[in-house]
């Protein structure tokens, strides 16, 4: 029969600049015999910042060479592209938090608000700089319909931009 094994409370510390959650194990007289590392993805640091830019690009640029992308940024009323993005960012929500901050969200709000913008925000800036390159953004003529196509591809570019961020 094996020993029982109890886990006591955890603490979070920065080990090598990065905050981990250090779980102390002990055996059933409670002395502690190990501790258990993981890494916590709380703070949004530089190297997210660039895995969100990369993800977005993932689906952004076929998305972005897409004639339907175009013309449902022509044919769809400012309301619902404003659903669509207020979806974007609710999605990007809920994903951070469940893979991110659903166990230490306390604390960590401005931090989970920051992730969540900044998403958001470099996939809009991804797909405005392919959109405007391949000359589907027509800022100098109809700059409304620009920020729709933009908003309308990054739907998909954001949700691929959030996956890519929960990469070590």
């Amino acid at each position: 029969m094996e020993p029982k094994v109890e886990i006591k409370e955890t603490t979070i510390k920065r080990i090598g600049g990065y905050l981990h959650r250090i779980v102390p194990i002990a055996d059933k007289s409670g002395e502690i015999i190990s501790y258990a590392l993981k890494p916590l993805m709380l703070e949004f640091k530089p190297r997210d910042i660039m895995q969100v830019a990369i993800g977005s690009a993932l689906l952004a640029i076929p998305v972005s060479l897409t004639e339907e992308a175009w013309n449902l940024g022509e044919s769809l009323p400012l309301i619902n592209v404003g659903i669509i993005s207020i979806l974007s960012i609710l999605m990007i929500s809920v994903f951070v938090f469940f893979n991110f901050y659903k166990v230490t969200f306390k604390g960590y709000v401005k931090e989970f608000l920051k992730r969540v913008i900044g998403t958001y925000l470099i996939s809009l800036i991804v797909v405005g700089l392919i959109l405007t390159i391949i000359q589907k953004c027509p800022w100098e003529i109809d700059e409304i319909l620009a920020i729709k196509r933009i908003i309308i591809v990054s739907f998909p570019a954001a949700m691929s931009g959030t996956l890519s961020d929960t990469l070590k």
